[in-house]
């Protein structure tokens, strides 16, 4: 008789159903070759033994963990919090399409080269990886980079260089989209804000939209780089200064990512410079602090949820392709128009 500390094992399953144990291997693993009355007789067995397959030892067997391995990308001071909400949203939804297929993740916080690590796959410990993060990490960057050899199953948020599998959202036509809004709103000299490092794709692909737009309505086309080695809301905060120190010329402010925009914002604000009134103010992310900040940010939001599913998928995938998820505005106060 077994006591509560015996593992029941599939034999004893057996034994009780009276059938052979290949059998029971068979029934709860859903074979087509078992009878259903056979199989419910296993069932039966194994629900008044208590008995679970151990899914790991099954996935084992059949050459795979049912795990991702998640990398999150930190700035090199490892600040926690630092990381960038549109990072914690990607792992998020990454989190719940892992969980909607049964696996489990492997999360592993990164920031400084000790900690650099993309070998999950390759020690049996990961089917696949993803790899999250900020772009002001480069040696993290040069790492992956380096790692990435066209074999292992690897997908990356947002993507430092064009020729990795990367997912990243509608950035040319949302930041169109977000231009042609600010446009219609009667502003005419939108200045945009944004780092343009060489790993800062998705802020360039954001540029990119933002003078196709300005160029299909006859408009001058005004940009600031800002350093990538400041935080963005910093980055946003130091922009507003330069334009209003150096008095130049404009009416609103495209910011590259909503954490820039709620800097610029914030410091308009203490500036004495009322927003959007005299200088309207557009993000890119669709970050949660946007619909708290005053007055509240008008932005493009990216389908995190399709994000998570696409990353997922494409990490299990035996030659990932790069994917777009689509984006959508949000119309909130920031950007209501000009009045004199």
């Amino acid at each position: 008789m077994k006591t509560e500390s015996t593992r029941v094992t599939s034999f004893d399953v057996a034994e009780k159903a009276g059938v052979s144990q290949a059998t029971v291997s068979r029934a709860l693993a859903g074979s087509t070759i078992i009878s259903e009355a056979t199989r419910d007789k296993v069932l039966q067995a194994a629900r008044e033994l208590n008995y679970h397959v151990d899914e790991r030892a099954a996935s084992l067997r059949q050459g795979r963990t049912r795990s991702l391995a998640v990398v999150l990308i930190a700035r090199l001071d490892g600040a926690i919090d630092a990381v960038n909400p549109v990072a914690h949203a990607v792992l998020a939804a990454v989190l719940r399409s892992a969980g909607r297929r049964n696996l489990q993740a492997l999360v592993s916080y990164q920031a400084s080269e000790a900690e650099f690590a993309g070998d999950f796959p390759d020690r049996g410990l990961a089917d696949g990886m993803i790899v999250i993060g900020t772009t002001a990490n480069a040696a993290a960057w040069d790492y992956f980079r380096a790692l990435d050899d066209g074999v292992r199953k690897v997908a990356y948020w947002g993507g430092a260089s064009n020729d990795l599998a990367f997912v990243r959202p509608d950035n040319h036509g949302g930041a169109r989209q977000l231009t042609e809004y600010l446009l219609s709103k009667g502003y005419r000299k939108p200045v945009f804000i944004g780092a343009s490092d060489r790993y800062q794709q998705q802020f360039r692909e954001r540029l990119e939209g933002f003078n196709a737009a300005m160029q299909a309505a006859g408009l001058t086309a005004q940009t600031i780089d800002t350093p990538d080695d400041l935080m963005r809301e910093e980055q946003g905060r130091r922009a507003v200064d330069l334009l209003l120190d150096d008095g130049i010329d404009c009416d609103s402010i495209f910011a590259a990512c909503d954490a820039s925009a709620l800097g610029a914002i914030e410091q308009l604000r203490r500036r004495g410079v009322r927003c959007p009134e005299q200088i309207g103010v557009v993000g890119f992310d669709g970050i949660a602090a946007g619909n708290h900040s005053f007055p509240t940010l008008t932005t493009v939001r990216a389908d995190f949820d399709a994000a998570g599913e696409a990353l997922v998928e494409m990490a299990l995938a035996d030659s990932p392709m790069s994917r777009r998820v689509p984006v959508s505005l949000v119309e909130r106060e920031s950007a209501l128009g000009p009045k004199v």
